[in-house]
């Protein structure tokens, strides 16, 4: 199913690119999917068979207009519906987002810090992260009462630790290597 999940991602992305409306894209579908979310009604009623295409349609027509997202996303959904796959939107999202953020040179950051980061401290550490990375970073921020003090930073993979333990954990082992 991922793999169908990011066919539909990857055909939605070239599109808002090409429109020039990616960003708007993203927060459109984020949007539906948090409906699709708090409505079982609305999942189920887009995944039965025996709902006719047109009133699908209406349905998301509706949706979309209340919104007040694009003609693109109200087509993709359409598509989707059409095809049996709203079940995939979460999926789709979430592939949309990393194959968006892929093609415009964005990475994700999740930064857990002792406590809550000035706006400079998060302007300084962005900027840092995009040297480090050379791409354009969007941060995430969340305190984690268990860290001491510092900041952990995960971009994918790759993870940056600069919190409290993790210093006093190199200067323990500096100090027993000499």
């Amino acid at each position: 199913m991922r793999a169908i999940a990011q066919r539909y991602a990857s055909a939605l992305v070239d599109v808002a690119i090409e429109r020039g409306t990616a960003e708007r894209t993203k927060k459109e579908l984020g949007d539906f999917l948090q409906l699709l979310q708090e409505s079982a009604d609305l999942r189920n009623f887009l995944a039965s068979p025996s709902v006719p295409r047109a009133g699908k349609h209406e349905v998301i027509g509706k949706l979309v207009m209340r919104l007040g997202a694009s003609e693109t996303l109200r087509n993709f959904l359409f598509v989707i519906t059409d095809n049996r796959r709203t079940q995939l939107v979460p999926e789709i999202y979430q592939e949309f987002v990393s194959r968006l953020h892929d093609r415009l040179g964005i990475a994700e950051a999740q930064v857990r810090s002792a406590q809550e980061l000035s706006e400079e401290e998060k302007t300084n550490l962005r900027k840092t992260l995009e040297h480090l990375t050379g791409k354009k970073v969007e941060a995430q921020y969340r305190l984690d009462p268990n860290l001491i003090g510092g900041a952990v930073v995960h971009i994918g993979s790759t993870v940056y630790d600069g919190s409290v333990r993790e210093q006093r954990e190199r200067m323990r082992q500096k100090l027993a290597g000499e």
